[in-house]
């Protein structure tokens, strides 16, 4: 595999229905608002058929690196509540699907991310920062657990005060410049001793 192509798959187990999670899932413009530690802005781009396939989105995202990603979602094919897939073209380039099911009184949700980083940046700094890199992806994809947990159970309160209860979403990290620098740093050592 290529220094600047990453391969991720996450899997989240969430009490709920698999209509629930797709709700808040599979509903683009409101990314900001519920998973803001990763995603900055969205912006509806194109409009799709009445299933959403070929839908866009414009996306300002995010992690505890400091560094911004500007690219483009479109929806290659949707099976509402069940699964939804997407490409991705702009400093990412690949795409990733979504797969709901249910199992009892939870739902089983697995994302599969293949990508090529192709931010000048990520690409050139790929091949020694990669396991930086992935450890960023998987950073944004815990918050976005704890995110999609904290929004269900804003939607299922039943009163103002349940809701208010409910804490607010993860933000976005404060630390991500300090985390960054030692974190490559470490990376270079461990790179450094493998050569000697």
């Amino acid at each position: 595999m290529p220094g600047n192509d990453y391969e991720f798959h996450t899997h989240w187990s969430v009490p709920g229905t698999v209509a629930e999670v797709a709700d808040v899932l599979f509903d683009p413009t409101d990314l900001p608002r519920w998973w803001p530690s990763v995603y900055i802005d969205v912006r509806k781009g194109a409009e799709g058929d009445e299933r959403g396939i070929g839908s866009a989105f414009d996306l300002y995202t995010t992690g505890w690196l400091p560094y911004t990603l500007r690219w483009r979602m479109r929806v290659d094919s949707h099976d509402q509540p069940h699964t939804s897939a997407f490409s991705a073209v702009g400093d990412l380039i690949g795409g990733g699907e979504w797969r709901l099911s249910q199992h009892g009184d939870r739902v089983s949700v697995d994302f599969q991310w293949r990508v090529r980083a192709d931010k000048p940046l990520l690409r050139l700094a790929s091949p020694l920062l990669k396991p930086v890199f992935s450890a960023n992806h998987n950073w944004a994809m815990a918050k976005g657990l704890r995110s999609l947990e904290l929004e269900l159970a804003r939607r299922r309160a039943s009163t103002d005060a349940e809701r208010a209860a409910v804490a607010a979403p993860p933000g976005r990290s404060a630390s991500g410049p300090v985390l960054a620098g030692l974190a490559a740093l470490l990376v270079l050592a461990l790179r450094r001793r493998r050569q000697t």
